[in-house]
């Protein structure tokens, strides 16, 4: 496979009803996470981690054992394992969301696993209960394996931008509120508090931090992008040059975009993608004056 082979085309109009389903089906897997994980600072216990072939929870306490709850994108199936040698799942084909969430439901207390969710979706418009949901019901195998190479190449990318830090950083991973893949860098300093942030939105950025990742878009970005953000937002951040040269800084956002299709027909899709997040995290840290001998890896 070559560097493009793992970038293919991922037009947001072709898979958009599949994208909303399994926006919601991973709401539903992250929020088992979310309610048997004990919490971590910035709301690091709730996400899903990229794997070689799909999502993880990782292993989740359950009494004197741990279990685990997977997407395979590959072959297209939900694993729920345990410690104790135990398994079941099921395929993922087009189902209500309503009958996803029954289905995950039945699989863990099948395995001895009870679990009360709460059974509203998170960072989305539409906040129909899962129970009731059967609008939301597509599911393209190609276009969700598409949208899961996309995931694990730029995982692949963002793993060695994160071995030039040294400093805090978070682990490269998934979250299923907004739908993206991450990675946040922290230079140590308290930020300012938030006026009017709830309590998850202050804990996040109750530091300064310079964060990058992915998204498939929605809303007003009706395509998928890469992003880059400092917050605070140091004064300048937003005039400054960063490459390549189709990157452009959205007010809308408030970050720095480079669309997902200029990365994929770049010459090479994977240095393209590591200009970016270099260039934004170098302006962000020279603008706000972040240690860098300090904080970077020689």
């Amino acid at each position: 496979m070559t560097d493009h082979d793992a970038w293919p085309d991922l037009p947001l109009d072709a898979w958009e009803p599949t994208f909303a389903t399994l926006h919601r089906w991973t709401q539903i897997v992250g929020k088992v996470r979310l309610a048997r994980t004990p919490w971590i600072n910035h709301s690091w216990h709730v996400v899903l981690y990229p794997t070689s072939r799909g999502l993880t929870t990782s292993p989740m306490a359950d009494g004197v054992r741990t279990f685990d709850i997977d997407f395979d994108f590959v072959d297209h199936r939900l694993l729920v394992q345990t410690s104790d040698g135990r398994a079941g799942g099921f395929a993922l084909t087009p189902m209500p969301v309503a009958h996803f969430y029954a289905r995950v439901l039945e699989t863990l207390a099948a395995l001895g696993i009870h679990v009360a969710i709460h059974g509203t979706p998170n960072e989305i418009e539409d906040a129909t209960p899962f129970t009731d949901d059967h609008a939301h019901a597509s599911y393209d195998p190609d276009f969700v394996n598409r949208w899961w190479r996309i995931v694990a190449r730029t995982t692949a990318v963002l793993q060695g931008f994160r071995a030039r830090f040294i400093g805090k950083c978070s682990p490269i991973h998934f979250f299923w509120g907004s739908f993206d893949l991450a990675v946040t860098r922290f230079n140590g300093r308290r930020a300012p508090e938030r006026a009017g942030a709830d309590s998850m939105t202050r804990e996040a950025y109750s530091h300064e931090v310079l964060s990058a990742g992915f998204w498939p878009g929605s809303g007003s970005m009706q395509e998928a992008a890469f992003y880059a953000y400092a917050a605070p937002e140091p004064l300048g951040y937003k005039a400054a040059s960063v490459g390549p040269r189709a990157a452009f800084y959205s007010p809308e956002f408030n970050e720095f975009i480079l669309k997902y299709e200029d990365v994929r027909t770049a010459p090479s899709p994977r240095e393209a993608l590591l200009e970016f997040l270099q260039t934004t995290y170098e302006a962000g840290a020279r603008i706000a004056n972040w240690n860098r001998q300090e904080l970077e890896r020689a």
